[in-house]
């Protein structure tokens, strides 16, 4: 059995693998191209074989080193955490793709390749630990990589802004390590399960919710949440498209994963203080986005606003703390991780064929572009979440929680929002695909198709994933049935 269970460690070892291969022959262009699709392509299989084999035999975990299980270094792989893993994966192969006309033989040339296989390490590991020390060193795997990423190029404004960025990941970062450390001297404990079944026979003290609100602020500061997105919007639309897109639909997701993780395990008792904060910065993360997204008039801009809108829904179902708005929640993670990334690369065909990211200086496309118009509707539609595209059935349980909660104003805003997002992206469609066409720089036709195919096929995916619905349930009702009752967790982990 035991070779089975290494499995989920092939996740984290593949990228790695790959990127330390890539690093040896930098210049070489196609040679970088073939050996990440190929270390890509072997990485979305070993996760869905992981997915499988986790929804067969249950939660999976190996300890490293063969220690008993809260001493050494755990990884666990749960329903919510391979279904994580195989989203990103699935993404990044094709934003590796898309890359290849997009990103320029300048950059190609500079690691982009083996930095964004160091960034899936770090997302992939992440997701998969089970300690929570461990959890703190993946962050920064991804975030070294995601620093050499946002300043590949050297351009005036990716180098202003990659400033900001690394000051508020640094300082994050530095907060984390001490929550951790003080959490520890609480519980004496790092394993997050062994953490969780601590918690429960000592009780909540105040300390521990002060490590809880740490936890939430530290983590909130990573996935944007209100009012802590504040370095967000600039810093993500100074890299080039293809960078954009893998940070708009992994990076923040990283840091809502961790508030769910932690929250739900380490404060299954006293869900009062905490969940309430959570709730009300869920909500007032809601609205900031919305007014960001509707105040612009950059494609960038306008859709970096809803990932933060993204990141309060979610936040919002897991603060409810009941199986519907969890479950609600798992679902909106990991459409808002596919939609997101389908639309920056889409976002990155409007603007190579206009040359353009300025709303105000766009029109008629429609005309010249007929299927990326289509697709943009598609893309828009989703991320609004109109039925049945992917993103309505996690809004539907996620309002269905916070009534169950009885929180009956927090799903009205929620549903509000989809409102002001479906505006906000129905704005790009009619003054960029409607109008009086305009003289444009355009690109040539073989470099439309090479761009908008691979946003093509992932927006398809996005469908499939609303359509399908009914078949990828189980593995939802069980990630969240997970969140809900950390018992199994806790179970699955210690049970050596």
């Amino acid at each position: 059995m035991t070779n089975m269970i290494n499995l989920l460690l092939f996740p984290v070892l593949i990228p790695f693998l790959t990127a330390m291969i890539l690093m040896f022959f930098p210049k070489k262009v196609v040679a970088q191209r073939t050996v990440t699709i190929i270390g890509l392509a072997a990485s979305v299989a070993v996760a869905a074989w992981l997915l499988l084999t986790v929804m067969q035999d249950g939660i999976q975990s190996v300890t490293l080193g063969s220690w008993p299980a809260p001493f050494g270094i755990t990884m666990v792989s749960d329903p919510l955490s391979a279904a994580l893993v195989l989203t990103s994966n699935i993404i990044t192969l094709f934003i590796a793709w898309y890359s290849f006309r997009s990103i320029g033989e300048g950059r190609e040339k500079h690691f982009y390749y083996p930095a964004m296989m160091f960034m899936l390490t770090g997302i992939n590991g992440a997701f998969t630990t089970g300690d929570i020390f461990n959890m703190f060193v993946f962050f920064e795997v991804l975030l070294m990589a995601s620093y050499v990423l946002i300043v590949l190029g050297g351009e005036k404004r990716q180098l202003r802004e990659s400033i900001k960025y690394i000051l508020v990941n640094v300082i994050s970062s530095a907060f984390f390590v001490t929550t951790v450390a003080m959490l520890y001297s609480v519980v004496g404990t790092l394993n997050m399960a062994d953490i969780s079944a601590k918690v429960s026979e000592i009780g909540q003290s105040g300390i521990l919710t002060v490590i809880a609100v740490m936890l939430i602020l530290v983590f909130g500061l990573k996935g944007a949440i209100f009012p802590l997105y504040f370095w967000l919007p600039g810093s993500y639309a100074a890299p080039p498209v293809p960078v954009l897109a893998l940070f708009g639909a992994l990076l923040t997701k990283v840091g809502v994963y961790s508030i769910m993780r932690t929250v739900t395990l380490l404060l299954p008792n006293d869900p009062g203080f905490t969940h309430e904060l959570l709730m009300v910065l869920a909500i007032l993360t809601i609205i900031a986005g919305c007014i960001g997204a509707l105040a612009y008039f950059d494609l960038k801009q306008i859709v970096i606003y809803n990932i933060i809108i993204a990141v309060g829904v979610i936040l919002f179902g897991v603060a409810q703390m009941n199986t519907a708005g969890l479950e609600g929640a798992v679902f909106y993670l990991v459409h808002d991780m596919l939609i997101k990334a389908a639309l920056f690369m889409l976002i990155g065909v409007i603007i190579a064929v206009t040359g353009t990211s300025n709303l105000r200086e766009m029109g008629g496309l429609m005309k010249s572009h007929p299927g990326l118009a289509w697709t943009w509707l598609i893309a828009a539609f989703g991320l609004a979440g109109i039925p049945p595209l992917s993103g309505f059935f996690g809004k539907l349980l996620i309002v269905q929680g916070a009534f169950e909660a009885e929180n009956m104003w927090g799903g009205v805003i929620i549903l509000a929002s989809s409102l002001v997002v479906l505006l906000s992206v129905i704005r790009i469609f009619i003054h960029a695909f409607w109008g009086e066409p305009r003289p444009v720089p355009g690109v040539s036709r073989r470099v439309y198709r090479s761009l908008f195919i691979p946003a093509a096929v992932l927006t398809a995916i996005t469908v499939f994933y609303g359509v399908g619905t009914e078949w990828l349930r189980p593995v939802m009702t069980d990630a969240a049935e997970i969140l809900h009752e950390p018992s199994i967790y806790i179970d699955a982990v210690l049970k050596e």
